[in-house]
């Protein structure tokens, strides 16, 4: 499918959303690798998705944990059937990170949302995290607010 990154839900074991998810999160890597190249340093490279951009900004990050610009991640989090603390390490050295999402997303389960938050925070990130009632799978206002004073603030 076009539409894409990976092919079945982001709680699904990794390996069923192979090779869409590795592919996606190279593309990342070379994405801030050519961003790097032409000078310009992870601290202002900002990472910003929405469901499954947001799933791969938000495992991208953890995986490679530095002192980005920061984080937005609309209705996602980090990637697969169990979030497993232990398989991450780094410092994102205070990386500003805004997680959004509705607390009834059917795609988004807001467990996997607390759970990403924990884990950037046991990697050194400043985590500011809304749960918005009853919102469904979409982007609001106050994440667009949160955004605009996210990159406002550099």
């Amino acid at each position: 499918n076009g539409n894409t990154w990976y092919p079945y839900s982001f709680l699904a074991p990794t390996d069923q959303n192979q090779p869409g998810l590795s592919s996606g999160l190279q593309k990342i890597h070379d994405i801030i690798e050519e961003l790097e190249s032409e000078g310009i340093s992870k601290e202002n490279i900002y990472l910003l998705g929405f469901s499954q951009g947001a799933c791969l900004a938000s495992e991208f990050v953890a995986r490679h944990p530095a002192k980005y610009a920061g984080l937005i991640a609309l209705s996602g989090g980090v990637i697969g059937d169990a979030v497993n603390p232990e398989e991450y390490s780094g410092d994102l050295n205070g990386t500003p990170v805004f997680l959004g999402c509705s607390d009834v997303d059917a795609h988004i389960p807001k467990e996997r949302v607390n759970e990403t938050e924990e884990l950037l925070k046991k990697l050194g990130a400043s985590v500011t995290k809304k749960l918005y009632p009853g919102m469904g799978h979409l982007v609001n206002n106050d994440e667009i607010e949160h955004i605009n004073a996210l990159l406002n603030s550099k």
